[in-house]
């Protein structure tokens, strides 16, 4: 199973992209901003694929059990360079991530927010859960939103 974050525009603060699953269009993404060299809760991750784990330890983990009573654990981002706890999770705006992707049904361009986060973090995740557990899920961000040349 594979979800695709496709990258359709950006600011110098957030970036806003659509989510797809197996193809099929799920949901917004909310990120932060590109940037040439990494600044700390303020970089969003490199384009790439990244296979998916559940991370069951840490404090988003106790969190998330509290507030969803299926969540096994973080969807947490494997191995992206120079980047360590990358998840998916819930969101509004780019005060709320940290080179994470927050996802939602609604998504406002101009002020480059995201709403229904709690909704649709809720079906993506008992969507990927078992293919998470299972070791089989990847993500794989692609950068629509950057000039060519």
């Amino acid at each position: 199973m594979k979800i695709t974050v496709r990258r359709y525009a950006h600011n110098d603060e957030a970036t806003l992209s659509r989510v797809y699953l197996d193809d099929e269009e799920f949901c917004y993404g909310l990120e932060d901003q590109p940037q040439e060299e990494k600044v700390m809760h303020e970089t969003r991750i490199p384009a790439g694929t990244y296979d998916i784990k559940l991370r069951n330890e840490g404090g988003m983990t106790k969190k998330y059990a509290e507030r969803y009573d299926f969540h096994i654990g973080m969807l947490h981002l494997q191995a992206v360079p120079n980047f360590t706890y990358v998840y998916i999770h819930t969101g509004n705006s780019d005060n709320h991530t940290s080179g994470c992707l927050l996802v939602g049904y609604t998504a406002n361009e101009e002020a480059m927010t995201i709403g229904r986060s709690r909704d649709a973090y809720s079906d993506l995740y008992q969507a990927v859960k078992d293919e998470a557990w299972a070791g089989s899920l990847q993500i794989e961000y692609i950068d629509e939103d950057m000039d060519d040349g």
